[in-house]
């Protein structure tokens, strides 16, 4: 099927909703790449943190938990002014399926009021009733409070 791209500028503490949902859940998808680009390169000083989750956050936290089963894809971009240190980033995404909505939440760790781009490309996948009843379970049980 098609490839769609979301791209968008965040601040920090921002958390943004990518609707997805169709009210029969039939459309899936899958994220193909993200990115992340500094809004003034050498401009600011930049150790920025932007996930994709599968289920709302409260807010943009900076740690990064690959065992939390609602975390869809990390990204974590870094450099400074001075230029005595490079920009990079690095994203890592999931093989997850999903049907419904994502979230982005944007954490930058020098508070400095820098802005980030983001570029979310997702494959859409046509989804059986069985991979459909799977996908929209798998989320509703992951956005339950965990009990010990």
């Amino acid at each position: 099927m098609a490839i769609k791209t979301f791209r968008g500028l965040m601040t920090d503490g921002d958390v943004r909703q990518i609707r997805l949902r169709t009210i029969d859940g039939e459309i899936g998808y899958k994220m193909r790449s993200f990115r992340l680009m500094a809004f003034e390169p050498g401009a600011d000083n930049y150790e920025s943190i932007v996930k994709v989750y599968s289920v709302p956050q409260a807010t943009a936290t900076a740690s990064i938990d690959f065992s939390d089963l609602t975390l869809l894809g990390a990204g974590f971009f870094t450099g400074d002014t001075t230029q005595q240190t490079m920009k990079w980033d690095t994203t890592i995404v999931t093989d997850a399926i999903f049907n419904q909505d994502i979230y982005v939440t944007y954490n930058d760790l020098q508070g400095s009021d820098a802005q980030m781009n983001f570029q979310i490309r997702l494959e859409q996948l046509l989804l059986t009733d069985n991979q459909n009843t799977v996908a929209t379970l798998r989320n509703l049980k992951n956005s339950l409070p965990q009990h010990g």
